[in-house]
């Protein structure tokens, strides 16, 4: 079966506004857990590839970061879950590493060390960065819109160079990678067709402001 790339927080955890920096700040996103193990059920490799920046700016140690994947890992395994192996980039955004999303680097290190073939694979994250980092992999991708994912789709969409799916959250997400309707030339579903019919009503408005900002003021 096919290799399933997930982005961390904002997916399998809540996102914080001050980010994740030890176990006792790390949740889950409800259904996260359950959905991980729906895929090792029907027989999916799962590996995580997350961005943590908080390493370099001095908010978590490498240590700590570990151990929170430990843990993380051992609670999606208590409800038959596997992961086959954590990747995160420890850099700074400023740090032009190849690791840090939205370059490929963690997935093509993954295919290199894990024997995975990118052409079965698909990445589901939170944010375009991740879109972009599954797309320049070669692997199918698709945004969800727990996390940062709704603002990330109506300020951002327009980033990716390529196609990608969108669904509500991981367990939307899976459920559909289960029916086999993930793939890119399947038909857009209600929630993607929701989401852009928004985008054109948003530019609509926007037209509109900016008519009205021309028009002359009566004396």
């Amino acid at each position: 079966m096919s290799t399933v790339f997930l982005d961390r927080d904002g997916v399998i955890n809540e996102n914080r506004d001050d980010y994740v920096k030890s176990w006792s700040e790390f949740r889950f996103i409800a259904g996260s857990r359950e959905a991980i193990a729906k895929l090792t059920h029907a027989g999916h490799t799962i590996v995580i590839c997350t961005n943590q920046a908080v390493i370099a700016r001095g908010q978590a140690s490498i240590e700590i970061i570990e151990d929170i994947h430990r843990r993380m890992i051992a609670e999606i395994a208590a409800v038959g879950g596997e992961i086959a192996k954590v990747y995160y980039c420890p850099h700074a955004k400023d740090a032009n590493c190849a690791c840090r999303k939205p370059r490929p680097g963690m997935l093509l290190r993954a295919r290199d060390e894990l024997g995975i073939d990118l052409n079965d694979a698909m990445f589901i994250g939170d944010s375009i960065t991740d879109v972009r980092a599954g797309l320049a992999a070669g692997v199918r991708s698709v945004l969800v819109l727990s996390g940062l994912g709704v603002d990330q789709f109506r300020n951002h969409h327009h980033e990716a160079d390529g196609p990608y799916r969108i669904s509500m959250n991981l367990k939307d997400a899976v459920e559909r990678i289960l029916q086999g309707l993930d793939q890119q030339n399947s038909v857009q579903s209600v929630l993607e067709h929701t989401c852009y019919s928004f985008l054109d009503v948003s530019k609509h408005i926007d037209m509109l402001s900016s008519e009205e900002l021309c028009l002359p003021t009566e004396v």
